[in-house]
Parts: structure tokens; C-alpha cells; sequence
């Protein structure tokens, strides 16, 4: 397939980072196209999208009206992130490091219903792994994105049609349950993703718990990168054990609606110098 030709140009703001942002363990559908890691190509839900860092300017494979209507909102590009970041970083100096190590991390704001799939297929897992599953599961019930060779993310709808050994081709082991659980209640209006989007944060995780598989961990990323509640802040054991190193006695809930973005902050800084056993 022949690479998209770039059709329009924006500004780049403060604070984006193309490799930090989406390869930093929060979207799993992307990845780099050159060997500086300049150019990346990737899809949300039925786009499919190719970017080049130019400097000053990203150029983009979309329309403008694309641009306007889909792309700036999923890259959250209208939000001041370089004062978010200030804000963090005169927290703490462990905090100010992070921040300083991937100061260009946005926090994506992705569809909710592809969020919820995409953490489910994380447990117990690692990045390569995720995308693989994720890739063959958009191959297998998704539909083909012009020309591009990309596959848009299947509904609930579709997936809910499925067997497990229809999903047997995604190699996802015990996700797959999980998978159709969720499928399955979301298509027949058990859990309404539409009120998680709506409520506040305490009660979308009840909701989003309804599902088989679903635990705090999940919940949480979920309502972080499908719902953009950014006062959520995932933690698993490894976190856990990295923040007791790097902010013993720290509650979360001090970063206010700004937790997100620390835990991204956190999360790959740990991540890329091996902090908290991982």
C-alpha cells in the first residue's frame, strides 16, 4: 500500500509529543513509520490517520473538516497541557522529573467503547501483545478502512454476535469471556457507556464493574482514556509500589483533575527506567 500523501497542516502545541503520547501504554493502535519516529499512522474507531512531526508544524493525512471534527479533539488539542504540567512538577521533585522525562504526553481522548475493549485486553499483558490482539480482533469483525490496510474497531453489536470460538483467531485466552461480556451487555443496554459518560466518576465505575473481568484497575483506565475523566488515576501493583518509592505517602486524589496526566507521567517514566519491579 502506498503511504497517504499529507493534506494539512496545524500547529503544534506546547506540551505533544507524538512518540510519548501514543506509545506511552494508553492507546495500542499505533505505530511509527519511520525510523525517527517522526512520521506514525494509526486508526480510532473508523480512521485511519498518518502524521509527520515537521518541527514547528504537523502535517496530516485528513481533511481539515477531519481535522476540526475528529483528529483536534482526539489529540486534545485545544487543552493547555503546558500548565498542567507546571502545575504538576511544583508538586513534588520526583513528580517534576517525570514530567521533564515525557513533557510532551497528551492523555488521548479515544472512544469509550474502544477503551473498555483495548484495558480488558491488557490484564496481564504486555504492549506488543495488547496490539497484536487488538489488530487481529479489527481484522477479524472489523471493516476495511478504504485502502489503507487498517480495519475500523467492531461495535459491541458485532462482537456480541460471537462465539468464543469465533474469537479464537485473536489469541487473547481468558480476555475473550471477557470480551463478549461486555459486548453483550453494552449491546442489550445492561451497562449504558452513554450515563457512564454523563455520571460522575464514582458511578461510572460501578457501572462499567458490571462487567465480567472488569475490576477497579480496569474501570479506571477506562473512565481515564474512553470517558476523559482525568481525576482517575489507574493503579496496579506495580504502580502502587513505584509511587511508594518515588511519593511515599502521596494520595492521587491530590492531583486533583490533573491525576491523569501524572500517572501518565509516572507510569512511563517507571516503565522506561524499570522503577517499582516491572
Amino acid at each position: 500500500m502506498e503511504a497517504p500523501h499529507f493534506r494539512e497542516t496545524t500547529s503544534i502545541p506546547k506540551c505533544f509529543h507524538l512518540a510519548q503520547t501514543l506509545d506511552c501504554g494508553q492507546a495500542f493502535r499505533w505505530r511509527p513509520a519511520d525510523p525517527q519516529g517522526l512520521v506514525w499512522e494509526g486508526a480510532a474507531k473508523d480512521r485511519y490517520l498518518r502524521l509527520e512531526d515537521r518541527g514547528e508544524t504537523l502535517a496530516l493525512s485528513c481533511s481539515q473538516e477531519e481535522l476540526e471534527d475528529f483528529w483536534s479533539g482526539y489529540f486534545d488539542l485545544a487543552t493547555d497541557y503546558e500548565e498542567k504540567r507546571r502545575a504538576l512538577s511544583g508538586m513534588s521533585p520526583a513528580l517534576a522529573q517525570a514530567a521533564a522525562f515525557a513533557p510532551g504526553i497528551r492523555i488521548l481522548r479515544q472512544d469509550p467503547w474502544e477503551a473498555l475493549c483495548s484495558f480488558l485486553i491488557s490484564q496481564n499483558n504486555h504492549i506488543p501483545r495488547i496490539k497484536g490482539i487488538i489488530e487481529r480482533l479489527c481484522q477479524l469483525l472489523g471493516e476495511p478502512i478504504g485502502d489503507t490496510g487498517w480495519h475500523s474497531f467492531p461495535g459491541p453489536e458485532k462482537l456480541s454476535a460471537c462465539s468464543l470460538e469465533d474469537l479464537a483467531p485473536l489469541r487473547a485466552g481468558f480476555r475473550a469471556k471477557y470480551l463478549l461480556d461486555a459486548a453483550r451487555k453494552v449491546a442489550a443496554g445492561e451497562v449504558d457507556l452513554d450515563r457512564v459518560a454523563g455520571s460522575p466518576v464514582e458511578e461510572g465505575r460501578v457501572e462499567l464493574q458490571k462487567i465480567h473481568g472488569v475490576g477497579p484497575k480496569v474501570a479506571e483506565c477506562a473512565l481515564l482514556y474512553g470517558f476523559h475523566k482525568t481525576e482517575c488515576f489507574p493503579l496496579d501493583v506495580w504502580m502502587k509500589r513505584a509511587m511508594a518509592l518515588l511519593l511515599p505517602g502521596t494520595d492521587p486524589k491530590a492531583f486533583g483533575s490533573n491525576a491523569g496526566l501524572a500517572q501518565q507521567y509516572l507510569f512511563h517514566y517507571c516503565r522506561l527506567h524499570n522503577i517499582g519491579g516491572r
